[in-house]
């Protein structure tokens, strides 16, 4: 179940985007409209119509109920009046992802373990607003794709490549082979972000809140990164530190 104006509104529009592209006339399957099969509609007004008439043109069914039967349903009172059941996580392999970053300096973000979902959805987030090529999350003992996060990330993984994988150092070992530099970024590391070249395709691997990248997480990346503090505290969020560097990139690069 996912809920929230902008992510039902984005993942619709996604796909249908995708459905224009391909000519298709007939409601596509539901692993090619996001995976949406049903949308419950408890509020009106202009942008509630939006999202019925895009419903309509993907032929998804639109289900009309009141705010405190949408709230029993989603488990919460913030779904703004807008819900959908999605019967399919939309995820792409690994080779699928690599195959993507052959022809530019990619940019990915690699997650090791992020428990929070609305930082794993701010994540997300920020690495659509850069343009990066995917994060690749763990499949476990982490933050799944759940309503939440795709409410914290506001739509973004209606748009943005999504990767599990089953052991992060592994997939490190993998974008390495591929030519894709691995930075962690680490409160211990001596090199500031600021000294770090961003310029060649490379991956950001950010670990878990409170306790970080892991060890052996760590020996895998190429190098690693801190952000200065000056002030008290010891870290930033790391949803936070993630979107200082991911800008950093996005600047030299000049983009």
């Amino acid at each position: 179940m996912i809920y929230g104006l902008h992510p039902v509104r984005e993942i619709l529009l996604a796909a249908l985007t995708r459905g224009r592209q391909k000519g298709r006339e007939t409601r596509p399957p539901p692993q090619q409209a996001g995976g949406i099969e049903k949308i419950y509609l408890a509020r009106t007004g202009q942008e509630a119509e939006a999202i019925f008439d895009l419903a309509r043109e993907l032929q998804i069914l639109v289900v009309r109920i009141s705010p405190v039967a949408l709230t029993r349903l989603v488990g919460t009172q913030k779904h703004q009046g807008v819900a959908a059941t999605r019967s399919a996580q939309i995820t792409e392999d690994l080779d699928a992802l690599l195959a993507r970053c052959q022809h530019k300096p990619a940019f990915l973000f690699v997650l090791d373990g992020i428990e929070d979902p609305r930082n794993l959805g701010a994540i997300i987030r920020t690495a659509d607003a850069v343009g990066a090529e995917g994060v690749i999350i763990p499949d476990r003992r982490a933050a799944g794709l759940t309503g939440l996060v795709e409410k914290a990330a506001a739509g973004a993984t209606a748009h943005l490549p999504i990767t599990r994988v089953g052991n992060i150092s592994a997939a490190i070992d993998r974008l390495k082979e591929a030519n894709i530099w691995t930075v962690g970024l680490d409160a211990s590391a001596k090199i500031s972000y600021l000294e770090y070249d961003f310029r060649a395709p490379v991956a950001l691997v950010l670990g878990a809140e409170g306790g970080g990248l892991h060890q052996k997480v760590k020996s895998h990346c190429d190098g690693l990164i801190s952000l200065p503090m000056r002030g008290h505290v010891a870290s930033l969020n790391v949803s936070v530190a993630a979107a200082v560097v991911a800008y950093e990139v996005l600047r030299q690069r000049g983009l």
